[in-house]
């Protein structure tokens, strides 16, 4: 008897002391915010859609960049960057990179770039440049509107670097049935399988005073709700603001997440009409309600060091196409399927040869064994995220795409199989003169979990 209370008595003790050090730990983060305003100031190119005819036409809702910098005991400091856009070119990430490592002293492993794949804001460097029919003027007007934007965002993450404060961070889960596969409601598609992610990953940071200070979340699905001709940020904009609104003090911050073959269904297809935008509105407050849910229930305390690791790894295409292949597929046609066979020819006449590979951004940050974040490029499917997570572990993996470099549609083998759009078709409107290989998947998968390994906390 006297030993069973001494062990009860033991294992009390060791318990206070694992609560005291998690908050200890737990408390050790320092965190900072800030957004800056992006929305233009003049009539410009809208992203996304390859069928638009003429420049923006006013503004519906402001679209932001804005950014998180967290810091672990260690005073590492990491920035996670996020933005109502398209996407980013590799120019614009390697711009931003250098200059944030040169100002502020971040490698690039230390800065997820990622974007909402917003269909609705403006055109920027070399973003899907075959979409747009642009004449010089409209390229100008492009041209500046992205040299102040990288400006811009390098003097963001400046902001929130210093703008760190003690801070707790939580994380949780929440569900939203917005997205549907879209590769079911394409022609012949209807007996496809229709993977879905409906997970709705939160992270809270909190200051000392228990105020919310920043709410991350993220999505797997398309933010094409909108697609006239004004300024917006489409679904996610709408539920960053409506968080906002019920969180005074915080700034919310979208995640897209692997959702290239999912979009916001039903849709209405009369551009920004009324009945157009008032589902945006709604789709966007759908998903904050769960954010909301999840921030008013418990959230696992995020503690630990915080690893990162970021590179780039080779991924390969099928055969490329002969000149005289691409002659007879040009003969016909026109719009952007002429501009893509174009681009390619263009490339021969300079006499180079069209790619046979592709380098392919992989980041990952891990939060001690609390959390992990893997940030794909490009723009994957849903069997990407739910793979990850299966692997790695449902509670406590973020599995985010169109991060670091827009780079393609990314497909699983399953999807490459399938071919469709999201297989293979879309390839040359990035510029890429074929399908990837049957490889893409493995390779991308081996490669991250190398990085889980790398950056898995020590015992």
């Amino acid at each position: 008897m006297k030993r069973r209370k001494q062990n009860s008595w033991r294992c009390l003790v060791l318990s206070i002391l694992f609560l005291a050090e998690l908050a200890s730990a737990q408390s050790l983060w320092k965190a900072g915010a800030a957004k800056v305003k992006i929305t233009p100031d003049e009539p410009i190119w809208l992203a996304g859609y390859a069928n638009r005819t003429k420049p923006s036409e006013g503004v519906l809702q402001d679209i932001f960049v804005k950014a998180l910098a967290l810091q672990d005991s260690t005073g590492k400091t990491s920035v996670l960057v996020t933005s109502d856009l398209v996407g980013f070119d590799r120019a614009m990430i390697d711009t931003v990179a250098g200059r944030v490592k040169t100002e502020f002293g971040l490698s690039q492993d230390r800065l997820i770039l990622n974007a909402s794949h917003n269909h609705s804001c403006p055109v920027t460097g070399e973003v899907l440049h075959l979409f747009y029919p642009l004449d010089n003027q409209q390229k100008q007007v492009v041209q500046r509107y992205t040299t102040k934007l990288l400006d811009q965002i390098v003097g963001l993450v400046g902001r929130s670097i210093q703008d760190l404060t003690p801070a707790e961070l939580g994380f949780g889960q929440g569900l939203a049935g917005l997205a549907v596969n879209r590769r079911r409601a394409r022609p012949g598609g209807r007996g496809l399988p229709g993977p879905v992610d409906h997970d709705v990953p939160v992270l809270s940071v909190r200051a000392k005073d228990g105020k919310v200070k920043a709410i991350v979340f993220g999505y797997a699905c398309h933010t094409t709700t909108l697609s006239g001709y004004k300024i917006n940020g489409d679904y996610a904009g709408f539920a960053q603001a409506s968080l906002e609104r019920k969180y005074p003090d915080s700034i919310a911050l979208f995640v897209a997440g692997c959702g290239s073959d999912a979009n916001p269904l039903p849709r209405i297809r009369q551009s920004d009409s009324d009945a157009a935008v008032e589902l945006a509105r709604r789709y966007g407050e759908t998903l904050a309600a769960s954010v909301d849910l999840v921030l008013q229930e418990k959230l696992y305390p995020v503690s630990g060091l915080l690893q990162t690791a970021f590179e780039r790894v080779e991924v390969f295409f099928q055969t490329r196409p002969s000149r005289e292949e691409l002659l007879i597929r040009l003969e016909g046609k026109e719009g952007l399927e002429r501009r893509e066979l174009e681009n390619l020819l263009k490339i021969l006449d300079r006499g180079e040869r069209l790619l046979d590979r592709a380098l392919y951004p992989i980041q990952v940050w891990q939060f001690g064994k609390s959390l992990k974040l893997i940030a794909l490029g490009g723009e994957p499917v849903a069997d990407y995220s739910l793979r990850f997570k299966g692997r790695y572990g449902w509670d406590n993996t973020w599995v985010a795409g169109y991060s670091n470099e827009l780079l393609a549609y990314i497909p699983s083998l399953r999807v490459l199989r399938e071919g469709g759009y999201e297989g293979g078709e879309a390839m040359a409107e990035y510029g890429l003169p074929a399908p990837f290989s049957g490889s893409v998947e493995e390779i991308i998968a081996e490669k991250v979990d190398e990085l889980i390994l790398k950056t898995s906390p020590r015992e």
